[in-house]
């Protein structure tokens, strides 16, 4: 087994592979490693090597690439899942240094810390000017209980601080074992005396802090930003600090980066910068190299794939038969994601027909990967999902109903603190469609942009829909309707769902103008990547 380190490693990490009985470890640099490629059955990496195409066309035997690190941005993961090479990564291992970090731009921002110093420096002395305030008693609002929100929470309590969290995908049972109150993200804004953001980058948290946003925050409120630049609108943010709505703000990441020289929020004084090193610690770079030379074993000795970010390889006979349904389940999940409304408290995963006696856990960990996706700051998949559901407090159960002449499908209810939404769907031509939302039938293709809409079922609606999405130069690609059975009770109507295909994304603004027809309940965007 000859094992390929293309990049400099903690010699720990190294000496765990030199260990392994049998295994020839090349220790090499990103300008010599390529001699070693076509007989290497791992590859180890940082951030220098692109790991490509052309790359995997010169690794016949490669089984794992191994990045030590958080991002795989240098990793083409569609190349390397068509080669049936793994790709795992080491999420989580800079958590605690970067929770350091954003409490370290805390204790900077309370105290004056660098302005502080820069003018002791300068032969002055101004112990007025730099009056601070302790961090005790006041409140924390942590955005995000991912691996280093929680990690927060731990360091920021011990400074007794009041700690809130906003997460829509981690239950309140979560939440309070790590001893925080879970609120919504409005409540948080207004509670907060420091905000302290760790979420993913996904389009629904770009620029989520704009100026509407800092609008509703106490008056002085803090913002420290170690996860990532776009989550700030920054002339908002610019706005917000001269008016002195923003009292201050530790910032490790930008927008840009690095930002320009003539940025005005550079030029703010109650700005403290420091150029992306939250993970950037002698300690976090062991932990990782370690961590993934322990991955990289389990995964060559034992089979076991610890933090895979792509698809684990599978025969083509197994892929032909389950393939379909593992991209059904996860576009399943994702649109009950979508649907959804409140904090989940469960999944639960019904098949039926012929891919009940499946092994269904490949189609379970897909459900959760797109149940989990929209939250998540890495990769979710079939290996790393149900670890994730366990971490977030997620309860799953799944049922085998093998019924006789039922068509072969698969339904997943995601419960939340506001009750259970249903959806179900099946492989039409090869394709996977939605055929049933909350037990009422609609089939529609599950890819693309979707508006989901759920209403009374009375006249009018459909043309309102239409002219709301043509005044708004949306094209409607496809419109699926469905309505309960039965009749309905005197002086009510019965529920209606309709999903509606378009060409393109919907503003938040397009939808505000569908729900002002007083008969639709629910409008909400949905978008599957495929």
């Amino acid at each position: 087994m000859k094992i390929l380190v293309a990049e400099p490693m903690a010699a720990a990490g190294i000496d765990l592979l030199k260990a392994q009985p049998g295994w020839d470890v090349i220790v090499s640099n990103p300008k010599e490693y390529a001699a070693h490629l076509a007989d290497c059955d791992a590859l180890l990496v940082r951030s220098a090597v692109k790991v490509n195409s052309d790359l995997l066309s010169k690794s016949p035997k490669l089984k794992v690439v191994g990045r030590a690190g958080v991002g795989v941005d240098n990793v083409d993961l569609p190349a390397a899942t068509a080669a049936g090479v793994l790709v795992m990564n080491t999420p989580g291992g800079n958590a605690i240094s970067v929770a350091e970090h954003t409490l370290a731009l805390m204790l900077c921002m309370a105290r004056s810390i660098p302005q502080a110093s820069a003018s002791t420096k300068a032969a002055k002395w101004e112990k007025k000017k730099f009056m601070g305030n302790e961090l005790r008693g006041k409140t924390l609002g942590v955005v995000g209980l991912g691996s280093i929100g929680r990690e927060v929470v731990k360091r920021a309590r011990s400074f007794e601080m009041r700690i809130l969290a906003a997460d829509p995908f981690v239950s309140t049972q979560a939440a309070a074992d790590l001893g925080v109150a879970l609120v919504d993200l409005a409540h948080l804004c207004v509670e907060a005396d420091y905000i302290t953001l760790h979420m993913a980058l996904t389009p629904e948290t770009t620029k989520m802090f704009n100026a509407t946003a800092f609008a509703n925050m106490k008056q002085g409120v803090r913002i420290i930003n170690c996860a990532r630049g776009e989550l700030i609108d920054q002339p908002a943010l610019v706005e917000a600090m001269k008016s002195g709505k923003v009292g201050g703000a530790g910032l490790d990441v930008f927008e840009a980066e690095p930002p320009a020289a003539d940025d005005p929020l550079l030029g703010i004084e109650s700005l403290i910068a420091t150029p992306h090193i939250g993970g950037s610690t002698e300690e976090a770079q062991e932990i990782v190299g370690v961590k993934i030379a322990e991955q990289v074993v389990e995964y060559l000795v034992k089979g076991v794939a610890i933090n895979a970010v792509n698809m684990p390889a599978m025969s083509p006979e197994q892929y032909k038969s389950v393939g379909p349904y593992i991209e059904l389940a996860e576009r399943l999940g994702a649109f009950a994601s979508h649907a959804a409304e409140g904090n989940p408290k469960s999944v639960r995963m019904i098949y039926s027909g012929r891919i009940a006696e499946f092994n269904t856990t490949l189609l379970r960990n897909s459900g959760l990967a797109g149940v989990l996706a929209r939250s998540a700051g890495k990769r979710i998949n079939l290996v790393n999902s149900m670890p994730i559901a366990a971490e977030r407090g997620l309860a799953v159960v799944e049922r085998h109903e093998n019924r006789n002449g039922h068509i072969d499908s698969i339904r997943l209810e995601l419960e939340t603190e506001n009750g259970v939404t249903t959806v179900e769907g099946a492989v039409i031509l090869g394709k996977p469609r939605l055929i049933q939302i909350d037990g009422i039938y609609c089939e529609v293709n599950l890819a693309g942009h979707l508006i989901l809409l759920k209403n009374e079922d009375v006249p009018g609606v459909i043309g309102h829909v239409g002219g709301v999405l043509g005044q708004n130069k949306i094209n409607i690609a496809n419109f699926s309707l469905g309505r309960q059975e039965g009749v309905a009770a005197a002086g009510k109507a019965l529920e209606a769902i309709a999903v509606v295909e378009v060409d393109g994304q919907v503003p938040e603004a397009v939808l505000t103008q569908l729900k002002k027809n007083p008969a639709i309940k629910v409008a909400r965007a949905v978008s599957i990547s495929t």
